[in-house]
């Protein structure tokens, strides 16, 4: 009974998409257009050096050498192996979906067990700091102060997730081996070298590799993109919009918050992006705005979670730990935005007021000039890596025949 319930449910959702899509198709195309032009001018060439990387640095053992040398703080911490602090920092470094990519590829590798994969993807699919500091704080609210607080309260939240994660099935993990070794240059270079003899492929297959994996999982996550830009201005022209944002309105006034903040959340519960810019639109207290981008940031949104299920879907990583760690996340922003918003950005305002704005600038015009360089080579790094792909993947078929 159940089946024919998710049959039933699964086509009638299918269906109404379809027959919305057939209503309204020049606003879904603008939709489409606009989250494809998010992946091809900033996503892909952001994330794909990050990726590529990646896998280079798994394939030579470089992350068995850090994970010997971090082992006595990952352990303790988070209840990991020291490789999952290369998934930490790149995580943080890249932003989403990377840290689900570098956990399911250490699982793949069997550097880390089921129970300790949905640990690490529970806290390392973190937000860049291009994209809190460049899009949000300057390209939404335009004031980069706020990017310290918002990036401030998104990473340490992110590791206080982790902190409690490390109690996620402590029963279960019977298999997790601590490092019994002694953490040691040595020790780390041995098993980094172990490693990369353990790959029996040739350089050549190994980069070309790398560039492959990298480039479908890219494309997966563009597909996503465009997908949910689309789903969410579907929903906001048949009206699904306003009649969920009642139930949100509901549950903002028991916070004291506005009700106009109803349909910005329910859009940044889908897509961050489009959250984050309807927020800063709305005309109120800036601590509040915070608090709600605080929070969808650490969400993730669902376009992010479908990427990141997408990526898990070929292990044996479950999904469930890793939206319950998002909600999580979310909430625990949100608080630490309202006791440090006063130290971090109201104290700073105050101080900076007094001094020359030289260096303020100065970080102002990096981050812009980073986003901006991004969408303008950024469609043309696409296009070549998406050319180089082909070309890699057409030599390996004709070689195999």
């Amino acid at each position: 009974m159940t089946q024919i319930l998710k049959t039933i449910l699964f086509s009638s959702i299918t269906a109404f998409i379809a027959f919305s899509l057939i209503k309204f198709p020049d606003q879904a195309l603008e939709a489409s257009i606009r989250g494809l032009n998010i992946w091809w001018e900033v996503v892909f060439p952001s994330l794909l050096p990050f990726f590529i990387t990646a896998e280079l640095l798994i394939s030579f053992g470089v992350v068995k050498f850090i994970g010997v040398l971090f082992e006595p703080i990952m352990r303790p911490l988070f209840n990991l192996p020291g490789v999952g602090s290369f998934g930490w920092m790149m995580g943080m470094a890249s932003g989403y979906p990377t840290g689900a990519k570098i956990a399911s590829r250490l699982r793949e590798e069997q550097q880390l067990s089921q129970i300790e994969a949905e640990r690490l993807v529970s806290f390392t699919n973190a937000s860049s700091p291009l994209f809190i500091f460049a899009a949000i704080s300057v390209g939404f609210f335009h004031d980069t102060k706020l990017g310290i607080l918002l990036a401030a309260c998104h990473y340490i939240s992110n590791a206080i997730v982790g902190i409690c994660m490390r109690f996620y099935g402590r029963k279960q993990d019977k298999l997790s081996k601590k490092h019994k070794g002694k953490v040691s240059l040595t020790a780390a270079f041995h098993e980094m070298h172990q490693t990369r003899l353990g790959d029996k492929r040739p350089l050549g297959e190994i980069l070309g590799d790398s560039v492959i994996n990298s480039v479908k999982t890219l494309v997966t996550v563009g597909g996503f993109i465009v997908l949910f830009s689309v789903l969410t201005k579907l929903f906001f022209l048949v009206g699904l919009s306003s009649i969920i944002g009642i139930f949100f309105e509901q549950l903002l006034q028991l916070f004291s918050m506005s009700p106009d903040f109803a349909l910005p959340l329910l859009s940044g519960l889908f897509e961050i992006t489009i959250g984050a810019q309807s927020i800063s639109h709305v005309n109120d207290t800036l601590l509040i705005q915070a608090i709600l981008v605080s929070f969808i940031l650490g969400f993730n949104g669902f376009s992010v979670q479908a990427q990141v299920a997408s990526v898990l879907a070929k292990t044996d990583i479950r999904f469930a730990p890793y939206f319950f760690a998002r909600i999580l996340h979310g909430v625990i922003a949100s608080i630490l935005t309202i006791i440090l918003y006063k130290p971090l950005y109201l104290d700073k305002q105050a101080f900076d007021t007094n001094d020359i704005p030289v260096s303020i600038s100065t970080s102002d015009s990096l981050w812009v000039t980073i986003l901006n360089q991004l969408a303008e080579i950024g469609p043309m790094v696409t296009i070549l890596s998406l050319c180089a792909a082909l070309i890699i993947a057409y030599r390996k078929r004709t070689d195999i025949r």
